[in-house]
């Protein structure tokens, strides 16, 4: 007959298990809370920079086609090629800022001049304007000042453009800071460049540990998302911003730099060039004769429309996600997060409906 007290554990060896797995236990505590402390302290180092670096990661993706193709045609030189996408990219920023100030700089001399120099006259105030009810006498009154002195005239309604300037002096000092951040930003893109393929494997490794075994291709999709929201936003505003500015140039439209970039920029934030192009073509009808002003509104309605066929062919491209996923993530991220959430919506939207559909997929097959 066996002895059935040598089968069933006995009450040491119960204790002395239990107390090894408290002691693992405490071990794996104290080790995740080491590995949560690091983790925090070394998110409070990064804080700072964080935008910077989300910005230059996506810059960093949208470019390196560009930065491959430019690698090959120069032999492999791969840091030269990095330095000229850079320098290619903070001309573009740049550049615009740097023609606006200039004009800002001289309109304000300009003014400067004829208000302390008395170098502005002012025409004849409009009989419609001196006829309007409730205004017509005010206006009458400012506009004999003016004529008469421009520096008193200032003087005069100082009090009441103040709080107008102090708000153009914010906005301006918001863009000052877009510009730099901006710079920034590219500047950490063209160190990216080169060791930007070994980085690619290394998040695919990170993204297997956690969302294994599909971790590497959300990060393709990533990827790809990126490039795809490039070239059907940045690119289809960059081509109806030239066809803009062309159109503006060739017709001898006055500020026609001021228009193109405000159209650019209109683009890029989804807006659209019409808040531009709808006004100056009015203008165009109200100043023109017949004959340019419908030549001239014929050519800019389709490039006021040309977005409309381009963006979805550009942003699709290459993509399994439904296109209704990706435009809900431009639309989205950009009214929630800005410039920034343009590139991030698309793709963390694309991800979680990859990672919806795989987890539907597996339920039926299981």
């Amino acid at each position: 007959m066996t002895d059935q007290s040598s089968s069933e554990p006995t009450a040491e060896g119960t204790a002395k298990r239990e107390t090894t797995l408290d002691a693992r236990v405490i071990d794996v505590a104290i080790r995740l809370g080491v590995l949560g402390l690091f983790a925090y302290f070394s998110l409070q180092l990064i804080a700072p920079f964080f935008l910077f670096l989300l910005w230059a990661v996506v810059l960093t993706v949208a470019l390196y086609p560009a930065y491959g193709w430019l690698a090959a045609r120069l032999g492999g030189r791969k840091v030269l090629s990095a330095l000229l996408i850079t320098l290619v990219c903070l001309a573009i920023v740049i550049g615009p800022v740097a023609v606006l100030v200039v004009s800002l700089v001289e309109t304000l001399q300009f003014w400067l001049h004829g208000i302390t120099g008395d170098g502005l006259k002012l025409p004849p105030l409009p009989q419609k304007l001196a006829e309007l009810p409730i205004v017509g006498d005010r206006v009458s009154e400012l506009w004999d000042l003016a004529s008469r002195s421009l520096e008193l005239f200032f003087e005069k309604i100082g009090p009441m453009v103040v709080p107008a300037g102090g708000r153009i002096l914010s906005m301006l000092a918001s863009l000052s800071g877009s510009v730099l951040f901006f710079i920034i930003s590219i500047i950490l893109a063209g160190c990216l460049f080169v060791p930007g393929p070994g980085l690619a494997q290394g998040a695919k490794r990170f993204a297997d540990r956690i969302i294994a075994p599909r971790g590497a291709e959300f990060v393709d999709l990533a990827g790809a998302t990126i490039r795809n929201v490039s070239r059907g936003v940045i690119g289809v505003a960059v081509i109806q911003g030239l066809l803009t500015g062309v159109l503006l140039i060739v017709f001898s439209v006055p500020l026609a730099g001021v228009l193109t970039f405000a159209a650019l920029i209109l683009c890029i934030i989804q807006i659209g060039p019409a808040l531009v192009i709808i006004p100056t073509i009015i203008w165009a009808w109200s100043s023109w004769d017949l004959v340019p002003a419908l030549a001239f509104t014929v050519l800019m309605v389709p490039v006021m429309l040309v977005d409309n066929v381009l963006r979805p062919i550009l942003m699709s491209r290459g993509l399994d996600v439904p296109m209704l996923i990706i435009l809900i993530g431009v639309l989205g991220g950009t009214i929630a997060h800005g410039l920034l959430g343009l590139f991030l919506g698309p793709v963390v939207l694309a991800v979680f409906y990859e990672l919806v559909i795989a987890w539907v997929k597996a339920g039926e097959d299981g």
